[in-house]
């Protein structure tokens, strides 16, 4: 048994956000339906461009523990389908730019009408309201907008751009995914389903609650590396090593400062970890000293005395990383036909309901004639909207 069995999700989103939110609930065990626009094999993947169309399929996670009904929602029949569909789940989640739902005759006032226990989970960029709601945009106004874009970097340089993680998976796809699930738990008090309104800005400031706490309280906006978190200490900073590559440090606790400096041999600064007069000094040392032995043979000496430390990995040393490994964060399962494949495992581990990956991406549209069968249509019916391009 999965946390989530039982279920049921129609996942009308397109780009990470959305798929995100509904892989997190397919992996817990929700049964999610993407209702997927007629369009060819693998276009939902840009990345996949020149691969093998069933391995590249097969490599997406966001995809994954999903079934697949390609539909036309412009298309009168299609849209008569996804009406059919509507009273037989408990979520819906889509990520259109707002009133494009209500053009599509599938906004919260119609579906509550099919189904007033269901729960409609819209994820966007600004949200439905605002001077902001129809702005287009990306993870890398969002963050601006949020006012975390400008808080990362160093000191009088650019402010750095982080990958899509921060708006897109994090402020959306998860706050997504546990906004559904706080849906669901009140609707067996209430009864009924709502409209979940999550904004990528939103999330994204409400993951810097701290921060704003202090500027809320009066403090100045934090600087690009001129905090504490930041980079303006030398015991919470990166530093290369020999071989070229990084580690990480973040000895802020006084026994781990303490035993920082035994190690760097700098007892002039033992007892002086929060001074700002020696952090300038302190970096350059420490920097000089990393510079000496190899990120292997630093690490070895910085964990063995309790410092917090960590190497910086490239994406695919962190995959294959024991810890990581052991903790099931590579998954792995065979295709049929591309072999084994390896994705990204499951955050969240439960003692008694865990999630898994059960199955790898569907093909485009796999499941369209199963669901519609089971919507009581008739083979030669589905024919007929399929050569009509209705569905797919």
């Amino acid at each position: 048994m999965h946390p989530l069995q039982g279920i049921k999700v129609l996942d009308l989103s397109r780009l990470a956000p959305g798929p995100f939110a509904t892989m997190v609930l397919a992996d817990l065990g929700a049964d999610v339906l993407m209702i997927e626009a007629p369009k060819g094999a693998t276009s939902h993947i840009p990345w996949a461009r020149g691969q093998d169309p069933e391995r590249a399929n097969a490599l997406d996670p966001l995809r994954r523990n999903k079934r697949s009904l390609v539909l036309n929602l412009k298309d009168p029949r299609g849209q008569e389908i996804f009406r059919k569909l509507v009273p037989t789940v408990d979520v819906v989640v889509e990520g259109f730019r707002p009133g494009v739902m209500k053009r599509l005759g599938a906004d919260y006032e119609t579906l509550s009408a099919l189904n007033p226990r269901v729960i409609l989970c819209s994820v966007t960029g600004y949200g439905q309201t605002g001077p902001y709601a129809d702005q287009v945009g990306h993870d890398i106004n969002y963050i601006s907008i949020a006012g975390m874009l400008g808080m990362i970097g160093w000191p009088g340089t650019p402010p750095a751009i982080p990958l899509n993680v921060l708006a897109d998976f994090a402020g959306g796809g998860l706050h997504g995914a546990l906004a559904v699930l706080a849906a669901l738990i009140a609707r067996q008090t209430t009864g009924r389903g709502q409209h979940v309104d999550v904004a990528m800005t939103d999330g994204v400031m409400y993951l810097m609650a701290t921060w704003i706490r202090n500027v809320l309280a009066g403090d100045p906006s934090p600087r690009r590396g001129e905090t504490l978190l930041s980079g303006v200490v030398p015991q919470y900073n990166v530093y290369e090593t020999k071989d070229g590559k990084w580690l990480s440090l973040g000895a802020l606790e006084t026994k781990f400062w303490e035993n920082l400096c035994r190690v760097m041999e700098t007892p002039q600064y033992a007892g002086r970890a929060m001074d700002p007069a020696m952090f300038p000094e302190a970096r350059k040392v420490f920097a000089d000293k990393f510079k000496t032995k190899t990120r292997a043979e630093w690490m070895p000496i910085l964990t063995s005395v309790e410092i917090c430390a960590a190497p910086v990995y490239e994406l695919a040393e962190a995959l294959d990383d024991p810890h990581n490994r052991a903790r099931g964060m590579v998954a792995e399962l065979t295709h049929p036909k591309a072999g084994k494949i390896r994705q990204v495992g499951i955050g969240p581990k439960f003692s008694d309901t865990p999630g898994a990956v059960r199955k790898l991406a569907p093909l485009e549209g796999e499941h369209t004639q199963a669901v519609l069968t089971g919507l009581g249509y008739m083979p030669e019916e589905i024919e007929t909207m399929r050569k009509a391009g209705a569905v797919g």
